[in-house]
């Protein structure tokens, strides 16, 4: 009898700890999210190099496009094709359900680029949503026959981007691609604890990421 309450306690405490682990994963996946790096990329750009010189009208014209295409209108855009195929968040996540949120994201940063170009923005800053394109269309074409990780190729991007960037600033990246690094393997991990993502597909995704990122800035 005392074998099995300890067996039971056992249990319990494994499905607690299960329990919090999943949560604390879905909050790594969902603060992580890789369309949420564009919009952060505008705003250090906009506080921690020469553009914070910048009037405060033009840096808030900036962003508010900036959210509405790479936020706010892939969002509706994924809502409205959930709606229209019956399809859950869960849903959402297949192999065969994934190409159309893509397309979306895609369209809609190209139009945010379109924008930039037409403003004469800095190449540096139409970069970020260059890199995001590449990131996308090369996950596109990958998931046509390989599910690969969207969120491990959002970090992977940024740190390639790290990079590309210290090469145009002149800064040492070392410290901010050791955080970047943690954020990685926190994001991967969690990907896989909730079985979204094999190894080999979070690897592949902070590969394809981190060339894009690399490689993205200089096309």
């Amino acid at each position: 009898m005392g074998e099995q309450n300890i067996e039971q306690k056992s249990r319990v405490e494994r499905l607690r700890e299960h329990a919090s682990m999943s949560v604390l994963a879905r909050a790594m996946s969902n603060v992580f999210r890789p369309s949420y790096f564009p919009m952060l990329g505008f705003v250090l750009l906009l506080m921690f190099t020469y553009l914070s010189q910048l009037p405060w009208q033009f840096k808030a014209v900036i962003l508010a496009m900036v959210y509405l295409f790479t936020l706010f209108l892939p969002a509706i855009g994924v809502y409205a094709f959930r709606r229209m195929r019956r399809l859950n968040v869960q849903q959402l996540t297949l192999h065969h359900n994934r190409l159309v949120p893509y397309v979306l994201h895609i369209i809609c940063y190209g139009v945010l680029l379109r924008f930039l170009f037409s403003i004469h923005a800095p190449v540096f800053m139409g970069g970020i949503i260059v890199i995001s394109l590449l990131v996308q269309c090369v996950c596109t074409v990958t998931t046509l026959w390989w599910k690969v990780s969207m969120h491990s190729a959002g970090v992977g991007a940024i740190m390639g981007a790290l990079v590309a960037y210290s090469s145009i600033f002149h800064f040492n990246p070392v410290w901010w691609l050791c955080l970047a690094l943690l954020v990685s393997g926190a994001v991967n991990s969690s990907r896989m604890y909730l079985r979204q993502h094999t190894l080999w597909q979070v690897l592949g995704g902070t590969l394809i990421g981190f060339a894009c990122g690399l490689v993205g800035l200089f096309i």
